[in-house]
């Protein structure tokens, strides 16, 4: 039950604006459990980052993919498993595919020094160690587990660009590291083309190496420091052709480097018997030895002071929002802010050199440069939060990074899903366009909004692309020519939309009407008889046989069915209503989508598919703005139902606590909005469509210096719906706010009731937004 009774009278304003802005007892970085989705398909890692940062120390399960699928593992760390590879440095955030897991670290001791990571199904075997989760913590920026084979202790921290470890062995043990550069996160025979070390005379080990992974060709370089000095090593390639210096070691000769290359490399570094403990720092950089020397040089001090300054980073980014709520909720918002905030990740240099799409060097002189895009999934939802709580990266960062990305892009299109600066081409869409038209028409500057706008144009023109030379001409894409064209169409026309709205606020008339009117081509999808959107032929026809049940790779829809499609319209569902009979039907094909029977569907072999509530699919993104829709028909409390059963089927405190993986920090933003009480349908319309709040308190703190509090009176569960909604203590009648409210400052008051409020936000005029209206 909540804390917050309603008021015995107006006289008591005073003590209703200290309820608004309560002192927290527990500051969100203790709420946060970075455990929370590593286990299932969560797809989250355990380990250390600073907020945004380039490196992801996390340790490493299995990276041979034999205890499960890839697909288990595409984070690294898998919570059942029971033994932990090592500890490398890149890692992706709840994603559905997976690559990096770049220059893998993992302490030995002992006489007897494998370099073999051994078999995961056998405890024990090669350098891999067995762990218990009791002897584990992890937090914002800090990582530590007890290694019971090694008889180590291994503490992980993260700067901006750099990682620290810190190893303490027993006492009496010989001291080792190895240094994998043969492993990757979706490995695979050759997956390494090539790759270097190399021992320098001050003692910092440097190294590069070049993967075909999911980008293709990317490279990425390391360099590494040691707290204490070596006494040995050894560097050994399975390849037949290497070049190899030998290590004469200090003071005994002028060149006392020792250098190998080749494809798949292990070093071997020894230590002797040490005092204290063993730290090891080291820094990337995508672009050579000497910016992962100057990113390790620009970040100085011990492991405590990085883990000092990273937790202090995190307490300041955490501290956008200050939340109460029961505890189970706490810990679930709380970490789901967290997870917003790991992505898109620093891919700069200190210097600001970078490489870009076109896998050249290029220069960010006033800025930092961002990538990890994962921009089909975080425009929904992720982008939207971070313009409210950040939005000076939003602007100078994520969004120049972006327009940057399409003047390199040897196509001339913005990123679609982008990491370390190169393009994988996964998804559909071309999704930065609304991340950059939302941030634009909420004010964010910072960024040449003709050169955004230009290249927005340029990505929503190039033809070859996703079958847009169709779609320009037939206003679809045509199955017949191009796989998910259903998706595609749908997509596209939300995105044109988008582009209108950013050309009108800017003038540019002509380019808003041409977008204005592309807005309108999901109609060209939807086929009126049956209410689907589906797939079209080249000549006009609907493609048969048609399932609306079916989920097929590379059919006419994209990870997903005619379920979850046929409401991707954000833009316009005030028109698909009308589209569908009105408001009645609209609700019972809602009604009728989280009430399927899928006892006959098997789904097992269809990969992200997960968080079923009938044919809603929580665990993916087309579904997320579904149960908002409830409010758009006129019904809003059924809206506040569904919000809850979600809520309480996809997410708990726990290491399973996703249905489905975070995807960059989607499923959490989705969360994280929807726990404040509204969510971003139409990122673009400027309008938060208001569902049902399960805090207490919380209160954003915003950049402008402004306060916005939400404030919730009777929550729990005797009291699931919304009864009364003020604004500044007026009451709000319309089912949604704006930018500028929450931007104002203020308090958004619930008051929770037992049973619906049949006349809140019904009336058409206090509906959400559509482009068509109701």
């Amino acid at each position: 039950m909540s804390s917050v009774r309603p008021l015995a009278s107006a006289a008591l304003s005073a003590l209703a604006l200290i309820l608004a802005t309560p002192a927290f007892a527990t500051p969100g970085y203790d709420a946060v459990d970075p455990m929370i989705g590593t286990s299932g398909g969560g797809h989250t890692y355990p380990g250390a980052s600073a907020p945004f940062g380039m490196v992801q120390l996390s340790p490493d399960t299995d990276t041979s993919c034999v205890i499960r699928a890839c697909y288990a593992h595409a984070a690294g760390y898998q919570y059942d498993d029971p033994t932990i590879q090592g500890f490398s440095h890149t890692h992706f955030s709840g994603a559905g595919h997976s690559d990096l897991g770049d220059f893998l670290v993992m302490p030995v001791s002992g006489d007897t020094v494998p370099l073999e990571p051994g078999d995961p199904a056998k405890p024990g075997s090669g350098y891999r160690s067995r762990f218990d989760h009791k002897a584990e913590q992890a937090h914002p920026g800090y990582y530590a587990v007890t290694l019971a084979d090694a008889h180590v202790r291994a503490e992980m921290a993260a700067g901006t660009r750099i990682g620290v470890h810190r190893y303490t062995f027993r006492p009496g043990d010989a001291a080792h590291l190895i240094l994998d550069l043969r492993t990757s996160l979706y490995n695979y025979p050759g997956k390494t083309l090539w790759s270097s070390i190399r021992l320098r005379q001050d003692g910092t080990i440097t190294g590069c190496r070049q993967t075909r992974g999911w980008a293709p060709d990317r490279m990425l370089c390391f360099a590494m420091r040691f707290s204490a000095p070596l006494k040995d090593h050894a560097f050994v390639s399975t390849e037949t052709d290497v070049a190899y210096k030998g290590f004469q070691g200090p003071g005994r000769g002028t060149d006392d480097l020792a250098e190998l290359q080749g494809r798949a490399i292990v070093a071997r570094f020894d230590f002797g018997k040490l005092a204290r403990p063993l730290e090891v720092k080291v820094a990337i950089s995508s672009v050579d030895e000497a910016g992962a020397i100057a990113n390790l040089d620009s970040e100085p001090g011990d492991f405590d002071a990085i883990r000092a300054k990273t937790k202090a980073a995190w307490e300041q980014a955490l501290g956008a929002v200050d939340l109460d709520a029961p505890a189970a909720m706490k810990t679930n918002l709380y970490t789901a802010l967290y997870h917003s905030l790991l992505a898109p990740s620093v891919a700069s240099d200190a210097d600001g050199r970078y490489r870009g799409t076109d896998n050249q060097v290029h220069e960010a002189k006033d800025f930092t440069f961002r990538s990890t895009f994962s921009l089909w999934d975080t425009f929904r939802a992720e982008h939207p939060l971070l313009t409210i709580i950040q939005p000076e990266r939003t602007n100078a960062d994520f969004i120049r990074s972006l327009v940057e990305s399409q003047k390199q892009s040897p196509f001339g299109i913005l990123p679609v899903w982008q990491y370390q600066g190169r393009e994988t081409w996964c998804m559909i869409g071309y999704h930065a366009v609304p991340v950059i038209a939302d941030a634009y028409l909420k004010g964010i500057k910072g960024f040449n909004a003709d050169e955004a706008l230009k290249a927005m144009v340029a990505s929503a023109t190039y033809g070859p692309y996703g079958g847009l030379t169709d779609y320009m001409k037939l206003g679809y894409v045509p199955i017949d020519k191009e796989p998910e064209a259903a998706s595609k169409t749908v997509e596209y026309a939300y995105d044109d939309w988008t582009i209108a709205q950013m050309a009108k606020k800017m003038g540019k008339a002509d380019i808003a009407a041409t977008f204005a009117k592309r807005a309108g081509n999901w109609r060209n999808g939807f086929d009126a008889k049956t209410g689907w959107v589906r797939a079209r032929l080249s000549n006009g026809k609907f493609r048969e046989p048609f399932d609306p049940v079916s989920i097929k790779y590379g059919s006419d829809y994209t990870e997903g069915n005619a379920w979850q499609y046929s409401w991707f319209m954000p833009q316009d569902e005030g028109g698909l209503i009308r589209a569908l009979g009105g408001d009645a039907k609209t609700v019972a094909k809602l009604d009728a989508m989280f009430g399927y029977d899928n006892s006959k569907i098997d789904y097992s072999s269809s990969e992200d598919i997960a968080g079923l509530i009938g044919q809603y699919i929580h665990g993916n993104e087309p579904s997320h703005s579904v149960a908002y829709l409830y409010s758009y028909a006129g019904q809003p409390w059924r809206t506040q139902e569904r919000l809850k059963q979600i809520v309480d089927s996809q997410y708990k405190p726990t290491p399973d606590g996703f249905e489905g993986n975070d995807d960059l920090g989607q499923m959490s933003a989705w969360l994280m909005f929807t726990g404040l009480g509204f969510y971003p349908v139409t990122p673009g319309s400027l309008q938060y469509v208001i569902g049902r709040p399960f805090v207490d308190h919380a209160t954003l703190n915003l950049p402008n210096g402004k306060r916005f509090a939400i404030v919730t009176e009777w929550l729990g569960d005797a009291h699931p719906y919304v009864g009364k909604v003020t604004l500044n203590g007026k009451p709000l009648t319309r089912g949604y706010i704006t930018h500028a409210e929450i931007e104002a400052g203020g308090e958004l008051r619930f008051v929770m009731s037992a049973t619906p409020n049949k006349a809140w936000a019904t009336a058409k005029a206090d509906r959400p937004f559509s482009m068509t209206g109701y």
